[in-house]
């Protein structure tokens, strides 16, 4: 077989001018403790895995398979890869930046220091934005806030200079003026992770305390504190493993699964590209609208291969490890083999900084540096209530 071509910009132009269906990038994972390693998969409402029967080529029957990292899971992981080549400095997209330092005395929201587009999980339409300021101003109310109001398919101009991550990984602009009849963007980036041939297992829980508290004695909770409680018997007299102290008795329970294999499917839609228009000045160019499509598509490919570079660490006892390097597929006329590429993230930076360029030069606008706003008295008000009721309670509720 020949070796896989190396990903260019004009491969990338080509494949976005003419009638290829996807990019498509299908990768084989083992444990990385190694194959028969029990692995745990995500747990949904009601501490349940997302577990079906599926087709797999080769077997006549369905097999059982679980999932090991969603579409929305990896979309994350594809924009958190995006922020952290940004942060340090290999890459430069546009960012909406949400700056909350110094927004409150007391040092409670230090730790949050800033939210972006990338991080924020409805992108630029997020109630995080929406409710933060620029220039003094409610953000949708800003010339740029604005510009949300009409972003459409055929007019996705805005949304590209702003947050193009959003037309890339999908976007409804649910929380805006418009409510459910805000603008919608579909997923062109699409990548999930499951687990073949699973089957599930147990998992153990134990604590021992080194200082051996008893049970018997109890503790009453005060405000944000806890003390002895003088009657045992008396009202709010709780056992000390309430306030984090004491044994943990050995226990058994549903959890983990060993598989025989995971695999990553990773697909890159063109014509969902295709379907965004970008004018300029109210005229619609075909050059352009190539041109901006490009981009997307290089962007695209660029997270994926930012997220693989860091790896497939994708929860406590979930590390998983590539068995071969990881290599794309373009599908373009059908009944022929797909293109075999290679591509790895320098080389993704590469080709996304050309297609920038190219873009640049029919006038499509490129922010290299984040709009920051800041959070408005109302949210950072939120948030630090929020946190106060979290230390004083101990966590765990609802929403957190």
């Amino acid at each position: 077989m020949p070796e896989a071509k190396l990903l260019t910009l004009r491969v990338l132009q080509d494949a976005v001018r003419g009638t290829a269906v996807a990019f498509r990038c299908v990768s084989e994972l083992q444990p990385a403790g190694g194959q028969g390693d029990k692995v745990f998969p995500p747990t949904y409402a009601g501490a349940v895995y997302a577990k079906e029967q599926r087709r797999v080529p080769g077997r006549e029957q369905p097999v059982e398979c679980v999932l090991l990292d969603s579409v929305q899971a990896q979309a994350n992981r594809m924009e958190e890869a995006l922020q952290a080549a940004v942060d340090e400095g290999r890459l430069t997209i546009p960012v909406i930046e949400v700056d909350f330092s110094g927004a409150d005395k007391s040092g409670l929201l230090t730790a949050i220091r800033k939210v972006t587009s990338l991080q924020a999980p409805h992108r630029i339409a997020d109630a995080i934005l929406r409710d933060s300021l620029l220039g003094g101003k409610p953000f949708r109310q800003t010339d740029e806030g604005k510009d949300l109001d009409t972003v459409s398919l055929a007019n996705a101009t805005a949304l590209y200079e702003l947050c193009p991550t959003a037309l890339v990984f999908g976007m409804w602009d649910s929380t805006g003026p418009k409510g459910g009849m805000g603008a919608k963007f579909q997923r062109a980036m699409v990548s999930e992770i499951v687990g073949t041939d699973a089957v599930y297992g147990v998992k153990t829980s134990s604590r021992i305390d080194p200082l051996q508290i008893r049970a018997a004695v109890k503790v009453v909770k005060g405000d944000g504190t806890w003390a002895i409680a003088r009657d045992p018997q008396a009202k709010g007299a709780i056992s000390p493993s309430e306030v984090n102290h004491g044994n943990i008795p050995p226990d058994v329970s549903d959890g983990g699964v060993t598989i025989s294999s995971a695999e990553q499917t990773v697909t890159l839609s063109l014509p969902a590209l295709r379907r965004l228009q970008f004018p300029l000045n109210g005229k619609v160019d075909v050059k352009v609208n190539v041109a901006g499509r490009t981009v997307l598509a290089a962007l695209g490919l660029c997270a994926a291969a930012l997220a693989a570079e860091k790896g497939f660490d994708l929860r406590s006892r979930c590390l998983l490890w590539p068995t071969g390097r990881m290599e794309w597929e373009l599908l373009d006329q059908p009944g022929q083999t797909p293109t075999r590429l290679a591509l790895e993230a320098r080389t993704a930076i590469d080709v996304l900084n050309e297609a920038v360029t190219a873009a640049k030069g029919l006038g499509l606008g490129w922010r290299t540096e984040p709009l920051v706003l800041k959070p408005a008295p109302q949210l950072v008000e939120l948030v630090k209530k929020s946190q106060e009721l979290a230390a004083a309670s101990g966590g765990g509720e609802e929403g957190e």
